[in-house]
């Protein structure tokens, strides 16, 4: 099969496009015939040399932890579905448990199905782990981002007040998710204190540096802060982390909310699987809303 593949840690350009032996399904387990694949910054910090501590890389190695298909081995063949994975999702076949993927709704486009996972998955248990509810007001860095998107959506479906930094480019597109929009950079928190007056009561920080420091001035409880980026100043200063896995049950449930329309999912750009290089050169600049997708032509 093909697959976007790296021999070595590196700069984006060490994603090659490569010739792999297809995956079989064991006991337990399904094969899918990937259509799309996302792409997020954890692949990019995977390629630079970063691993898991609940993972081994073996080179060369196929990054990628989320894709949508059509199932060709194991229980359920030819049903169409979106899953998760740890690795290996920039490929024309993915091997996961039976219980990491989900039927995809008729009418969810490949390329949303395909880079649907972690971004809604990722908020939902951040949230959960904040405890937000109705009554909270809860600031969302990155509100633009996949997370970010997603972030700002279910929180205003648990009754929460948003206020989602942004790019000046993106304040309309934060604005139209439900959140109240605010420009990063120097004076953010004057800036939020004018928005919130009554206070902020948790944050999501998906930028780090500057934009953590803040959340850090205007929440008031630390457990109430979580950061996806700066995992090792979140140890340091006793903030919140994500607890839970990511589940099929869960997908299913964030998927249904978008086929009914009760949420929005926004795909920045497709690129073929055999630019999957430049695809990280964008999700490293670290600006632009929603999400990148690999297409794969299968």
């Amino acid at each position: 099969m093909r697959a976007a593949a790296f021999a070595e840690p590196g700069p984006p350009d060490v994603l090659r496009l490569l010739d792999r032996p297809e995956p079989q399904a064991g006991p337990g387990e399904v094969r899918v015939r990937v259509k799309a694949a996302g792409v997020q910054p954890f692949d990019a910090a995977l390629r630079r040399g970063w691993v898991p501590p609940y993972a081994a890389v073996t080179l060369p190695q196929i990054p990628g932890n989320e894709f949508a298909g059509v199932i060709d081995q194991g229980d359920g063949q030819g049903t169409e579905v979106l899953g998760f994975s740890v690795f290996n999702s920039y490929a024309e076949y993915v091997v996961v448990p039976a219980d990491h993927v989900t039927p995809k709704p008729a009418g969810v486009p490949w390329e949303v199905a395909g880079g649907f996972t972690a971004g809604w998955q990722t908020a939902r248990l951040a949230l959960s782990a904040l405890r937000v509810q109705a009554g909270d007001t809860v600031l969302i860095n990155a509100a633009a981002g996949s997370t970010g998107t997603a972030g700002v959506q279910l929180a205003r479906l648990l009754g929460a007040t948003v206020i989602g930094t942004a790019s000046a480019a993106n304040q309309d597109y934060v604005r139209s998710l439900g959140a109240i929009p605010v420009v990063y950079g120097h004076g953010l928190a004057e800036r939020v204190r004018a928005l919130a007056p009554q206070g902020v009561t948790a944050a999501i920080d998906g930028a780090g540096g500057d934009a953590l420091t803040t959340s850090l001035e205007l929440v008031e409880d630390p457990k109430r802060i979580i950061t996806l980026v700066e995992h090792g100043r979140a140890e340091e200063l006793g903030l919140a982390t994500i607890q839970g896995r990511r589940s099929a049950d869960a997908l299913a449930e964030l998927v249904a909310l978008y086929a009914e329309g009760r949420t929005r999912w926004t795909v920045r750009r497709v690129y073929p699987l055999a630019e999957a290089a430049a695809a990280h050169r964008e999700i490293e600049t670290g600006h632009g809303r929603g999400k990148i997708v690999l297409a794969v032509d299968n």
